[in-house]
């Protein structure tokens, strides 16, 4: 056989995080295939011997070119996954089987950001060295970037004297501009692949400094005004950018130049430039901390201060812009120390003086940087608040609105942070806010709207707008009525249930945080059809700098429905006070209701419904006598000719449906509670749509409410949801599948008999047919299906087997996207939205199916299950990891035998999540509830791991401890590591045993508030194994374990774990008895009802 060409590659590249650490590639390209090599070697490992690591082949899939199979010759556990990966990218990219040996432990480069950074550099480094081979000719796509001329960077002197090559500066500012334009797509995409290019040049950002900070078009650059405005917008857009993603490689020099450009921005005529300016150094002081550039604050400071009288009035309110960005975005870092000092003491007195600048925009931005001080506690502000008080009296007469709008704001935080302040002048606030929500601003008179919110929701200053209701509540129901803009968009609204949405009326829908596994197995609700919600901004997880995609929504930004109204901050506020005063508030809008409810003009009719349903948490006990003849009334308005007061007439039906629901009288059930329900699920197939919406928000509050006293009545309910099905558009359909999920939560098990099952799963399984894997309408459709799989529990099998593979290929799909993206930056990453729902669906159906059929769908998947949930468990979103470990318990606990061969590989990867240093400040929440489900998960498997769990014993210990001890942990964390720890004992209490000292006080002290279940039951059955062969360690907190002993109960728990518990409760009672010469002296130094539940449930 005629010998194969080769050609042959050899290389080394530094690993980012150990710069004496290299990594030795070796690429072998054969005529039908690849061989690459991958070690590592440090100058400690010269010479030793290395391990033979894994080896893996893997082959293009000529059906379908993204994916790619797999075969693995040799494994190393640490080792495989990353080999794995390796070769299958390499093989999808170069179409071509690829053989990959590799020695190198990926994971032991640090955290899973700095392993996923080696694995991107090495993947970058060999498949740019295979395009060196030119294997085949390229693609015309791959062709066209070919031919491409690079941007050449001519070298030039140091940064002082650093001037650009013209050249250059041309091409760097064609592409600039070819960037931002949305003629022409392919200028763009072209544009922007050469400027990702352009990155590698050490003098980028000293060619963009450079274009961002002249004013006019450099000697030799052709461009008009307008174009040049748009090539110095994007090059300060790309050098923010750079300075986010690359702050600590920009050379010092170049750095220095970012920083001369700023003030240059600040001053510039156009308020555009002067706003990005304000971008790029609060990027520098994020990134680099305020000592990388110390001059700043002092600098910004004097041009707003304008001691010389010669700062320009845009320097000045470009620097009080920059200002403000920084404080926004910077907030801690200002609070804290820095060599001794907190900045913000030295700050926050020039903010308050530059309250008095004679330029309302320097006014305004001094106010917006001192509202984001005024929320939190801090010393400078505690020196400054007499100071900052006076001011904002002052400024409570400015004659600008946007001025006042932060005033009302400013005073708004104060109640929170410093009521002791306000309430000596609450009566001249009360006038204050009065008059600017009477304004014709809409967004001051919200601002000042939201006084009364906090108010009202703060603990103690409530009190003091007692005397002041009978001025406040009219202010409400007089804002509560639509303004006549609104009632023209409103107005004599048509059927529309037959026009088919824009995509632009459907709201973004978001995969909702899997609930953390408990330790008391409670979940949140959430509230369904609240008809004055607060949008909360969605810029809030933004950078700065960034925009989100309302702003360029053009589609119903005036709509009133859709944008949070001093209309809607009202209602919010009546429904507060009424929770505050309760009858007082009802009494002041009796007269209201009286006049308005039957008003013969359809806005006043509708602001009175309204205020009827904003009261209805607070003053349930008072309106109850009047309900008996205000429902029927309101049932009459789900016919109102007006579908705005259909609209509504639905939510507040729903906020009264509880006091319906629990009529025990069949008579008045049948008279009041039938007619509701049957109203409102009539209103789900109104002829218009947005009455269709609130009709079915409404009904989802009624199946919360009523919960089981729906039974009756679910076969009507689900003939109308399959109509629904039927007739819905898209937008509708969301709402929708919260009202099956909802009644799948409550009526459970009864969901499943045939003729309920029958009629609503073929309805939701069309529809489910005809939802894309790419739509967004598949987070909602999956959540519903979690719900209604788990209802269904063994009934759902006929339906599992396709929901299951789809699952599994989204996963996947998205995997593979994400792993594309993080070697290919010009990729944007996928929507982990979609690896959320799908894992959390996985999960219902493994808990509903339990046991053959469960283990069946798994050995079938389509792609390695327990790979692809390993990747998930070490994604870096919180959210992801969440559902992941809480589906790796689930597996632990239904699919254990399947589960046993991968947890060598899990387990460690499940220690590093449990690790707290790794929770970051600003991500805690989600991080911690990452850490609860890797709890919940570690104690499912400890208790079916058995002795297998020995090697990881240790570190589990240790850092089970380490959370139950962190007093930042929250409550439900503590106890799920608590449950974990036991549980833990369950088969390695001699491993335990020693360390018993060092947890048994948090580990009583974490399981008091408990909820009684079969996990708690077990937890201590496993701690009183490890106290059982230690018990010389309990002395100090015998007396609470007693005490634990006696008050444990669980009518519910079963056989045999309830008899288990029991023998070795008196077991170690027992241990004790022998142990303690004077044992019955020391039980009656128990509560006496303590002492008689030992003696009657144990042999004392």
């Amino acid at each position: 056989m005629a010998e194969e060409q080769m050609h042959l590659v050899q290389l080394s590249v530094a690993v980012p995080q150990f710069p004496d650490t290299r990594i030795y590639i070796r690429i072998s390209k054969l005529v039908k295939a690849l061989l690459v090599s991958l070690t590592t070697a440090s100058p400690d490992e010269t010479g030793a011997a290395k391990t033979m690591g894994s080896f893996v082949y893997a082959l293009p899939n000529r059906f379908n070119d993204r994916e790619t199979l797999s075969t693995v010759f040799f494994a190393h556990e640490p080792t495989l996954d990353p080999t794995t990966r390796l070769a299958k990218l390499i093989a999808r990219r170069a179409q071509l089987p690829t053989y990959v040996t590799n020695s190198m432990n990926f994971s032991d480069t640090g955290t899973v950001d700095e392993e996923m950074s080696v694995f991107r550099t090495v993947a970058e480094v060999v498949l740019e060295r295979l395009l060196a081979f030119h294997p085949s000719p390229p693609s015309p796509k791959r062709r066209r970037r070919l031919l491409t001329t690079r941007i050449r960077f001519v070298p030039t002197a140091p940064a002082m004297a650093w001037q650009p090559a013209p050249e250059s500066l041309r091409q760097l500012a064609t592409y600039l501009k070819d960037s931002l334009s949305g003629f022409n797509k392919d200028a763009q995409k072209q544009a922007e692949l050469m400027l990702e290019q352009a990155k590698s040049s050490p003098d980028i950002n000293n060619y963009l400094a450079f274009i961002f900070s002249s004013a006019d078009p450099p000697d030799g650059l052709q461009c008009g005004e307008q174009d040049y405005h748009v090539v110095r917008s994007a090059a300060g857009i790309m050098l923010k950018n750079n300075v986010k993603s690359q702050c600590k490689s920009i050379p010092e020099a170049s750095l220095q130049l970012v920083k001369l450009a700023v003030p240059m921005g600040l001053q510039d005529k156009n308020v555009q430039i002067r706003n990005f300016a304000g971008n790029i150094a609060t990027e520098v002081i994020k990134r680099g901390g305020l000592l990388a550039w110390p001059e700043l604050l002092p600098q910004l400071l004097d041009m707003i201060g304008n001691a010389s009288g010669q700062v320009s009035t845009e320097a000045q309110e470009g620097a009080m812009s920059a200002l403000a960005k920084i404080c926004e975005d910077n907030t801690r870092m200002l609070i804290r120390e820095v060599n001794g000092q907190r900045p913000l003491n030295f700050v926050l007195p020039h903010l308050i003086a530059a309250t008095k600048s004679s330029l309302p925009r320097v006014r305004v931005g001094a106010l917006t940087a001192i509202n984001v001080f005024t929320p939190r506690e801090s010393q400078a502000m505690l020196n400054s608040i007499d100071d900052l008080l006076q001011h904002l009296f002052i400024l409570s007469a400015d004659d600008n609105c946007d001025v006042r709008r932060q005033v009302c704001r400013a005073f708004v935080h104060l109640v929170e942070t410093r009521p002791d302040k306000l309430q000596p002048h609450i009566g001249g606030l009360v006038d204050y806010i009065i008059s600017q929500q009477k304004c014709d601003d809409e967004d001051l008179a919200c601002e000042a709207a939201e006084f009364w919110l906090a108010v009202g929701e703060h603990t103690d200053l409530w009190r003091a707008l007692q005397p002041f209701l009978v001025k406040i509540i009219p202010v409400l129901l007089e804002c509560m009525v639509y303004g006549a803009d609104d009632i023209a968009l409103l107005g004599g609204q048509s059927d529309d249930e037959d026009e088919q949405d824009r995509e632009e009326d459907i709201k973004p829908a978001f995969a909702k945080k899997n609930q953390a596994r408990a330790a008391n197995g409670e979940e949140s609700v959430p509230k369904s059809g609240d008809a004055y919600e607060k949008l909360n901004n969605m810029d809030e997880g933004l950078e700065e700098g960034e925009v989100s995609d309302d702003d360029f929504d053009d589609g119903d930004d005036g709509y009133p429905d859709e944008r949070w109204t001093v209309r809607k901050c009202s209602a919010a506020a009546l429904d507060v006070f009424a929770r505050d005063f309760r009858g007082a508030v009802f009494e002041a809008i009796f007269p209201y209701l009286s006049q308005n409810l039957k008003h013969e003009e359809w806005p006043h009719r509708e602001a009175a419904v309204l205020a009827l349903g904003a009261v209805a948490e607070g003053c349930m006990n008072v309106v109850v006598p009047h309900l008996p003849e205000l429902i029927p009334y309101l049932i009459t308005l789900l016919e109102d000719p007006e579908p705005v007061v259909r609209q509504i007439t639905c939510w507040t039906l729903g906020r009264y449906s509880p006091w319906a629901a629990e009529l025990t009288d069949p008579a008045q059930k049948e008279r009041y509670f039938v007619p509701l329900m049957d109203g409102i699920l009539r209103k789900m197939l109104d002829k218009n749509k947005k009455v269709q919406e609130a009709g079915a928000s409404a009904f989802a509050n009624i199946e919360e409410k009523a919960g089981k006293r729906l039974e009756p009545y679910c076969g009507p309910i689900i003939q109308q949801f399959v109509r629904c099905f039927a007739r819905y558009k898209d937008r509708n359909m969301y709402i929708l599948y919260d009202c099956v999920q909802t009644l799948a939560e409550r009526i459970g098990p009864l969901l499943a008999t045939p003729e309920l099952a029958n009629q609503l799963m073929p309805a939701l399984i069309e529809r489910y047919n005809t939802v894309s894997d790419e739509s967004r309408e598949v987070f909602p459709l999956l959540e519903c299906l979690s719900y209604v799989a788990l209802a269904l529990s063994h009934a759902f099998a006929p339906y599992a087997t396709p929901i299951f593979v789809r699952c599994v290929n989204i996963i996947h799909t998205n995997l593979e996207l994400s792993l594309a993206a993080a070697v290919n930056p010009a990729l944007d990453q996928p929507n982990k939205d979609f690896l959320i729902t799908s894992l959390d669906l996985i999960s219902a159906i493994v808990q509903a199916l339990e046991g053959d059929k469960a283990v069946e769908l798994v050995e079938n998947a389509p792609h390695p299950f327990f790979e692809l949930l390993s990747f998930c468990m070490e994604d870096p979103t919180d959210e992801v990891r969440q559902s992941a470990y809480a589906l790796q318990g689930d597996c632990a606990k239904y699919l254990y035998p399947r589960l046993q061969p991968h947890l060598p590989t899990m387990l460690p990867i499940l220690l590093k999540q449990l690790d707290m240093d790794s929770v970051l400040d600003e991500e805690i929440d989600s991080g911690f509830g990452v850490v609860n489900n890797a709890c919940w998960s570690a104690g499912e498997i400890a208790t079916q791991h058995g002795k297998g769990m020995a090697p990881w014993v240790p570190e589990l210990l240790q850092r089970l401890v380490e959370i139950m001890c962190n007093p930042r942990v929250p409550k439900g964390l503590s106890e799920n590591s608590a449950i974990a720890l036991g549980r833990l004992g369950l088969h390695s209490a001699d491993l335990l045993a020693p360390s018993l000292p060092s947890f048994a006080e948090e580990f009583l002290n974490a399981m008091q508030e408990v909820d009684p279940s079969e996990e708690k039951a077990t937890a201590f059955k496993g701690f009183s194994m490890v106290v059982g062969v230690n018990p010389q360690a309990m002395e100090k907190v015998l007396m609470s374990y007693f005490e634990s002993i006696a008050r444990y109960q669980d009518l519910n728990l079963r056989n045999p774990i309830k008899q288990e518990l029991h023998e070795v409760f008196q077991n170690v009672l027992n241990v004790y008895k022998r142990m303690i010469p004077q044992f019955n002296e020391f039980v009656s130094q128990m509560r006496p009802q303590d002492q008689q539940s030992l003696k009657n449930n144990y042999a004392l």
